[in-house]
């Protein structure tokens, strides 16, 4: 868990000037889906499994999901969850203190405030939207209370319980699309597939091994990029890091670092409460079906380049 505090939640996408995200750690992020989880549940073991659903969660983050060829589900890393859990003494022994099995906790899925499909609302999504929207300067903490102090638990159209809201909550989704589609720039694709193609490299060039990428923090590769002299790993990555614009195409550009990368949709349609009923908030305000639609609606062009070649 500790090593989790050495990661980015913006999936390294903090460490250049491309991008306007800013260093939030995959640490603070579980304590605080954990703290959600718990506010609305009080059960340990829907809380924990918030707390340990990124303990899997390599250097860059999704930026591995990338390496492994998974950019739209971004779920290749889960698998070890378990397997990290079973390995630690310390978390072993607490969870036999108080007779929570690993299976419990393990896999946060299973828990629907805990987490969901999209565009469902659960912790996890809540508490991304909060701390991106907080660093983005879209909400204040005045507003993000009022927000908060807002949501319950409602039952969804298939009797599942999912968080809600009691009023409009017109605000929350309208920061919400604002912050969806930031998440699939062509500035955060191609940052995020860089680093996935730098990891390739350290890989294939033996100067990391993939258990490293579980092992390190980001600093520490970073360092080893750094002081990579293979190629011109160090040198791209240096330009990558300074760049503060990038160039885009309809057709693919050669001799340059030039991708196309589909993102992962990242939006929530909240359920609202109405009367007695609880119904999706595009099927009963204008405004925010607009925002939601204006989310799913980005696009961006099909090819992004930056000036070098790796």
């Amino acid at each position: 868990m500790q090593k989790q505090d050495g990661i980015s939640l913006s999936c390294g996408t903090c460490y250049t000037k491309l991008c306007n995200t800013r260093v939030y750690t995959s640490l603070q992020h579980s304590i605080a889906v954990a703290l959600i989880v718990w506010h609305f549940t009080k059960d340990i073991k829907q809380t924990l499994s918030g707390l340990f659903h990124d303990i899997a969660t390599p250097v860059f983050k999704h930026a591995v999901d990338f390496m492994n060829g998974d950019y739209k589900n971004q779920e290749s890393t889960e698998e070890l969850t378990t397997e990290i859990i079973s390995k630690s003494k310390e978390i072993m022994s607490f969870l036999n203190r108080d007779g929570i099995k690993i299976e419990e906790v393990c896999d946060y899925h299973i828990y629907p405030i805990a987490d969901n499909d999209t565009p469902q609302l659960s912790s996890d999504r809540l508490e991304y939207t909060f701390s991106n929207a907080i660093g983005k300067g879209l909400l204040n903490l005045q507003e993000i209370k009022e927000i908060y102090n807002s949501i319950e638990i409602q039952r969804n159209e298939e009797g599942i319980e999912e968080m809600g809201f009691r009023d409009i909550a017109e605000k929350f989704v309208k920061t919400m699309s604002i912050l969806s589609s930031s998440y699939i720039t062509n500035e955060i694709k191609l940052s995020m597939q860089f680093l996935a193609d730098i990891m390739k490299k350290l890989v294939s060039k033996n100067i990391v091994t993939k258990s490293d990428l579980y092992k390190l923090s980001e600093k520490e590769i970073i360092e080893k990029i750094e002081n990579c002299k293979e190629e011109n790993i160090s040198e791209c990555f240096k330009l990558w890091r300074n760049a503060t614009h990038i160039n885009e195409s309809d057709v693919p550009v050669k001799d340059k670092y030039c991708v196309s990368v589909e993102g992962k949709m990242r939006y929530i349609n909240p359920l609202v409460k109405s009367g007695d009923e609880y119904i999706r908030i595009n099927k009963i305000s204008n405004t925010a079906k607009e925002n939601i639609e204006r989310a799913l609606n980005f696009k961006t062009k099909k090819y992004a380049y930056l000036d070098f070649n790796f």
